[in-house]
């Protein structure tokens, strides 16, 4: 499923137009982008948890050449599965 298919199934329980439909689509998904540029947590019950990280600079190899790449320190999202997600897929 992508987000054409999430779109198809909000419209298909509030009805309204398919472009109102993407716009709370479009909202959710900016509200948990936007918390998390700001380092919140954002927990959605029976779904799980995303969260920013803090990655630490490394050096890692090309593996075409073989050179030593320095790679800065960045933040990167992560996610944590409720248990109601991992049973529902089990």
């Amino acid at each position: 499923m992508n987000k054409a298919g999430i779109v198809e199934s909000v419209h298909g329980i509030l009805g309204g137009t398919k472009v109102q439909a993407e716009q709370v689509v479009d909202t959710v998904i900016d509200s948990i982008v936007s918390s998390l540029k700001k380092g919140d947590e954002v927990s959605i019950a029976g779904l799980g948890i995303f969260s920013a990280k803090q990655r630490a600079a490394r050096t890692a190899r090309n593996p075409r050449t073989g050179e030593a790449i320095k790679v800065a320190a960045m933040r990167v999202p992560k996610f944590r599965a409720a248990k109601a997600l991992k049973d529902a897929v089990k």
